[in-house]
């Protein structure tokens, strides 16, 4: 299986999207700093060391995951607000789209292939249609072909109902340095690979989806009270945010009030939301 081609963060976005409509996906080499990578690995180590390996073959018996990782791990909001991935998020989703998932994998060795899937399947609508959600996966560790780099089928977010056959042939591994990121449509096809005989690689996917469906993790009931540490932006991917006209009300009001004390409305702000 050959390499997936690396795609140039510096391009013009509206390239970049037209290359995303085309494979459904992009790779982009090393955006985070030695830095960055090292404050996020120091918190989230220790919770892994302490983490079960998964529970059933899709999880991988060889694998760990960490859910409701911002409570975990606060240093990957990072990861959640990055500019290119919201950049490239807000061209493929409507506005006001949420945090559906934000997760750390670690793959062992031993592990094998996952079974092909697309991220956004379990929203039950007949294909093709555009992606429900648009996915990252934020390489912590470089991936390589034998740690288990994520595999992806270009083109495969265009398919109908059923797989073409031989499928498999066409597919790439999205090797790269560690500090790279992954962003693919949610419908297309894609697998975590097999480690084979190399040490842990370590990952975060976030997945966003669309503002008017039911997000993968239970962002505010995860995060409860911790969710006021967090920047506005991130605070609105949770769930502290309206889809108009009232999606994502409570009691009538602004969500934002269960955790900003001095909330005071759209209309006093000036903002062009029209609930408050």
């Amino acid at each position: 299986m050959r390499a997936a081609d690396l795609a140039d963060p510096a391009r013009p976005i509206e390239a970049l999207v037209a290359d995303m409509d085309r494979d459904g996906f992009l790779l982009f080499p090393g955006l985070l700093s030695a830095d960055q990578l090292a404050a996020i690995r120091a918190q989230l180590d220790p919770v892994l060391e302490a983490t079960p390996r998964g529970r059933n073959e899709f999880e991988g018996f060889t694998t760990k995951r960490v859910y409701a990782l911002l409570a975990h791990a606060p240093a990957t909001e990072i990861l959640v607000e990055h500019p290119l991935f919201l950049a490239l998020a807000a061209r493929l989703l409507e506005a006001n789209f949420l945090l559906s998932a934000h997760l750390a994998i670690q793959i062992f060795d031993g592990e094998t292939a996952q079974t092909w899937h697309f991220d956004d399947g379990f929203y039950r609508q007949p294909l093709p249609r555009p992606p429900n959600g648009v996915s990252a996966v934020w390489c912590l560790d470089e991936f390589t072909p034998e740690n288990g780099a994520t595999e992806l089928v270009p083109g495969s977010h265009k398919w109908g109902q059923n797989r073409p056959p031989n499928f498999e042939v066409g597919a790439v591994k999205a090797v790269a340095p560690a500090g790279s990121l992954l962003v693919f449509a949610g419908n297309l096809t894609h697998r975590g690979g097999a480690n084979v005989g190399a040490p842990p690689r370590l990952a975060v996917t976030t997945q966003f989806c669309q503002p008017w469906l039911r997000q993968q993790e239970n962002m505010m009931m995860g995060l409860g009270a911790g969710a006021k540490a967090f920047s506005p932006t991130v605070q609105a991917l949770i769930g502290y945010s309206i889809h108009p006209p009232f999606l994502g009300q409570v009691n009538g009001q602004h969500p934002l009030r269960l955790i900003d004390d001095g909330f005071v409305g759209s209309r006093r702000r000036g903002a062009p939301q029209p609930f408050v």
